[in-house]
């Protein structure tokens, strides 16, 4: 597509997107206003009360109410779990995207992405959540996927034709930056310094001064590409196959059939107002951008993102008024004055004046009959009791009452209050429950984006559940047997940890999981969920108090739970007066026996340890004896086995000589024979 095409394209989508979003735009910026500015009084009034010098008091309650939402989802941060879903992936490693993920959020601080969004949207109805890619190291090409926050949720526009409850069918997006004249021309020094919205800067103005708007258009399109299916049971790209053809011949992996998919493919564009500046392929299929709702309500085809104080503004409001009214009618009553006959004042005229400012020990007066002294009117209840009201209301439109603020109220047992705190998170849960499809959404790109960003052999580190590190390796399976020296030393390391740990101890009854050497985050499928929970205060506080409860109805409970009460208390010691607790503990409970006995166990078993190695050493002795006596007989066997048979060679020796013997007489009586046969053969024949 050519550059006009797609600068017309955009501007016409921008048009029809800030059409879409004005009204919720106009109001959610109201918002904003309203509840963290303090701007609650009509600027007319607020102006026209400024010129007549009467009050205008802001009591601004809101914040209060926004903070408990927000904080109850800071303390139950939702948690992205993976999952295998066809038989390509593995729970191991599921387990490894698991902890890559919490490597992910912990580099790049999601929890602050997180936090913002969540705040926007309770605050104006709707915060937004990026993900980004960015390079590992400033001398490498790996890279490192990131979660990134919003800050300014009015710069982002998303797809006017999306109904999801997140971004998962964006096909457009619009993110809108305000660049310095100066650094624009040192980014792009060939393109002209036009804004977005076509307005233009105007060059004879301080460079300082000077801006340029900058759009980064988003488009995700209808895309088919090939499969190719190998003989080792992989699924590739075929882009992703031909760059590694040869790896895949050399191996003897053969291609056993292809076929086109449908799928999307996302393209950045960088936008000024006659330029494309840059295009960037986004390797997801994904727009990056996931939007936090608040109260999302469609109306006749109409969506309507409403905030937490959307409908509590007219109520604090009339909290204003009705405060600034009783205000100005105590603060504007005239001093109570004094009533007497005409005349009465004369004497000592400069004490009366000053009468109602000033103390005198004495004032005099002309008559017979003193002045008289008009009663204060009052605090004017009414106006309070309307301010009151107002209150009231207040609390009713958010569903947040005096015990989710933390104020006393008529609940006197630990279990009531709870409950009515927990009667405002379930009215607000609604904001913590779209913070967790937002962050959903987050682990399926971060999931989607993982086998392009991690498709080279490299090592990573992962994060456990508990913060403990662990590094693997990730390559695909054709990769295993090209990996770099250093990489193969770690897993080798990884197989012997596995081999160790598979091995079974008698003094440990621990059984440690298989470490794979190397893992494959190309292959297979994986499934994206979170868990979150309702939202209370504090986890510990909510088992600390029903393990004092349990106490209550219990009392012999008390020895036994108070080191693990103790434990999830908060305040300074609890853990070490839980140490302290636990020693007191009898030993069968707390698996922990007296150190002196502890001592002499100890010293047992290093003598037992001792005599059992004398007396492998005697067995090895003995063995050692038994083998030798084995090996001397096996010896006089042979010697015996070689005397027979020097006897029987000379049996045979003399038995050879007596054969050879009658050999010889035969040979001489035949011969004689011979020899009278041929003499008397003679003799007939003379």
């Amino acid at each position: 597509m050519k550059d006009e095409d797609l600068l017309s394209d955009a501007k016409e989508a921008f048009e029809l997107v800030q059409a879409h979003e004005s009204e919720n735009r106009i109001e959610a910026l109201d918002d904003l206003r309203f509840a963290r500015l303090g701007e609650q009084w009509p600027p007319k009034i607020a102006k026209q009360r400024e010129l007549e010098g009467r009050p205008c008091l802001t009591i601004n309650r809101l914040p209060a109410h926004i903070r408990q939402v927000v904080n109850d989802g800071r303390q139950n941060k939702p948690a992205i779990s993976v999952h295998p879903v066809d038989s390509k992936s593995d729970p191991e490693t599921a387990e490894i995207f698991n902890g890559l993920i919490r490597q992910i959020e912990q580099s790049s601080d999601a929890d602050v992405a997180y936090d913002t969004a969540l705040d926007f949207a309770v605050t104006c109805g709707l915060g937004y959540i990026k993900v980004n890619t960015r390079y590992a190291k400033d001398d490498g090409l790996d890279q490192d996927i990131c979660i990134e926050r919003v800050s300014n949720p009015f710069a982002i526009y998303g797809d006017p034709n999306s109904t999801g409850a997140d971004s998962s069918d964006w096909d457009t997006a619009f993110e809108m930056d305000t660049m310095s004249l100066k650094a624009f021309e040192a980014r792009w020094p060939k393109a002209e310094p036009t804004s977005f919205d076509s307005t233009g800067v105007d060059k004879s103005k301080d460079v300082e001064q000077s801006s340029v708007n900058v759009a980064a258009f988003w488009r995700r399109e209808q895309d088919t590409k090939t499969i190719v299916f190998l003989s080792d049971g992989q699924a590739l790209d075929e882009d992703v196959y031909e760059a590694q053809k040869g790896l895949f011949e050399a191996l003897g992996i053969t291609v056993g059939g292809q076929r086109q998919v449908a799928s999307h493919k996302v393209t950045q564009y960088l936008l000024s107002g006659g330029d494309v500046l840059e295009t960037v392929k986004w390797a997801g299929k994904y727009i990056p951008i996931i939007p936090v709702y608040g109260e999302d309500v469609n109306i006749e085809g109409k969506r309507y993102l409403r905030s937490l104080v959307r409908d509590a503004k007219d109520p604090a409001r009339n909290f204003n008024y009705w405060r600034t009214a009783a205000t100005e009618l105590v603060a504007l009553a005239p001093k109570t004055p004094f009533i007497g006959r005409k005349g009465a004042f004369e004497t000592d005229a400069a004490k009366w004046a000053t009468a109602n400012t000033e103390s005198h020990a004495y004032i005099e007066y002309d008559g017979s009959e003193p002045p008289q002294r008009q009663p204060f009117v009052g605090v004017p209840a009414g106006a309070l009791q309307e301010a009151l009201n107002a209150a009231d209301d207040m609390k009713a439109v958010m569903g947040m009452f005096d015990a989710s603020l933390g104020a006393k109220s008529n609940e006197t047992s630990g279990k009531a209050i709870m409950a009515r705190q927990r009667e405002g998170d379930v009215g607000s849960f609604h904001y913590i429950d779209n913070l967790s499809r937002a962050i959903r959404h987050v682990g399926r790109i971060v999931v989607d984006l993982i086998p392009h960003v991690y498709s080279v052999p490299r090592v990573i580190r992962t994060l456990g559940p508990q913060g403990e590190q662990k590094e693997v390796v990730v390559a695909p399976q054709a990769d295993h047997q090209s990996l770099p020296p250093e990489m193969q030393a770690v897993a080798q390391k990884q197989a012997q940890m596995a081999a160790k740990a598979q091995q079974e101890k008698a003094e440990q009854d621990e059984q440690v999981a298989e470490i794979k050497s190397i893992y494959d985050l190309t292959a297979g499928k994986y499934d994206v969920t979170v868990k979150v929970g309702p939202s209370f205060t504090s986890q510990r506080e909510e088992a600390a108090t029903q393990m004092i409860e349990l106490i209550r109805a219990y009392p012999d409970a008390a020895p036994v739970l108070g080191d693990l009460l103790v434990q999830n208390m908060d305040w300074p010691g609890a853990d070490k007066v839980s140490e302290r607790l636990e020693k007191i503990l009898p030993p069968q409970i707390s698996g922990k026996g007296n150190p002196e006995a502890d001592q002499v166990k100890a010293e047992a078993q290093e003598v037992i340890k001792g005599i059992t190695q004398q007396a492998e050493q005697i067995q090895a002795q003995a063995q050692q004896a038994i083998q030798e006596n084995q090996s001397l007989k096996q010896e006089i066997a042979q010697l015996k086995l070689d005397q027979q048979n020097e006897m029987l060679n000379l049996k045979i020796k003399a038995f050879d000589s007596e054969t050879k013997r009658f050999q010889v007489a035969q040979a001489g009586q035949i011969a004689q024979q011979n020899a009278i046969a041929k003499a008397s053969e003679s003799a007939d024949a003379d």
